[in-house]
């Protein structure tokens, strides 16, 4: 299998690190080589947060290059449209309508960009929007966004139901397992 390229990408504290592994977990389990690699930035601050799954036969490195990625999954707008020059040509960006307001809006030093998924369609890029957010609501949480992204990015691939479900049951406290599955149901279904 040649290797898949997807890059989950946020703001600090939405869950990107969470939802790596759930993916990684559940890629492992099939027995794919993977390779995970982990961009902080400031995210204690809201910063930017990027992470690199890359999966096949036998991966080399952990990082993906520009226009390589199959998939950018983005927690919210702004972040889906800073990272479109590393996806590939036909590839995808499953994007939560979100939006979160980075410092420079915050002091009024700028405005949030306006109708950024048009912008990014008027290129060519296949955008796939869903709010995110109110699905993790109704599951139980507003942390929950990025196991509802999971649940979308799904039907992108051939493993079963009960692959996720079992991912999800171990990569989650016990606690908040049944909220994840719900997420994860929800966004599957959007």
């Amino acid at each position: 299998m040649e290797t898949k390229n997807i890059m989950i990408v946020g703001v600090g504290g939405q869950g990107s690190l969470l939802a790596s592994k759930l993916l990684g977990r559940l890629l492992l389990t099939k027995g794919y080589d993977i390779k995970v690699s982990e961009v902080h930035g400031m995210s204690q601050r809201g910063g930017s947060v990027v992470t690199y799954v890359r999966f096949g036969d036998k991966v080399y490195s952990p990082v993906i290059d520009k226009g390589e990625a199959d998939y950018i999954v983005s927690f919210e707008l702004l972040e889906a449209a800073r990272w479109t020059e590393y996806l590939r040509k036909g590839g995808r960006i499953i994007t939560s309508l979100q939006k979160i307001n980075p410092m420079p809006v915050i002091t009024g030093a700028a405005l949030y960009p306006e109708d950024l998924d048009k912008k990014m369609e008027a290129r060519g890029i296949i955008v796939d929007q869903l709010d995110a957010l109110t699905l993790a609501e109704q599951a139980g949480s507003a942390k929950a966004v990025n196991i509802v992204l999971m649940g979308h990015l799904s039907r992108s691939f051939d493993f079963t139901l009960d692959e996720w479900m079992d991912a999800i049951e171990k990569s989650v406290p016990a606690k908040f397992l049944e909220l994840n599955k719900k997420a994860f149901l929800l966004g599957r279904e959007a």
